[in-house]
Parts: C-alpha cells; structure tokens; sequence
C-alpha cells in the first residue's frame, strides 16, 4: 500500500524500515495519509479505522509517525478480530 501511494511521488525507490518516518522519511503529506487510509479501509474494512487511529494522536505523534507505529496497529487491530 505504501508504495502505491510513493509510486505516485517517485519514490519508489525509498527503503522502509519500521523506524521510517511517514513525514521526515518519505515526505507524505497530509493527502497522502489520506490514501493511505483509504487503501487500509479497502483491505481490511471496519477492522482498521486509521482515521480513529489519527484521532487519537497528538499533533506530534502524527508527524513523528513511523511505519512501525502504523503496523504495530493494524496487527492490533486484526489481532482483536482474530485475523492474525
């Protein structure tokens, strides 16, 4: 999903790790967490609400936010579900 979104931003290139940051790393954008989103609603559905996952951040939890925090989510989010 991620390299969909920084296919678009020629960034495909980029390597990610799970302490690769959203904004600093791989300069998304707010749009592109948007996407983003979108994306993870389209796969999982209602199982991973990455909009209430923002919600519940701090201005600067958003903007230091790492791939790990994000997987690190999801996993949980499955994982209630019991789907992982």
């Amino acid at each position: 999903m991620l390299r969909a979104v920084l296919d678009d931003q020629g960034l495909d290139e980029v390597e990610m790790t799970r302490d690769t940051r959203f904004h600093d790393d791989l300069d998304l954008e707010s749009i592109d967490l948007v996407t983003l989103g979108g994306q993870l609603g389209a796969r999982y559905g209602e199982r991973v609400n990455f909009a209430e996952f923002l919600a519940g951040l701090e201005l600067e939890e958003i903007i230091y936010l790492t791939i790990g925090r994000l997987v690190d989510y999801v996993v949980g989010c499955l994982r209630q579900t019991g789907e992982c």
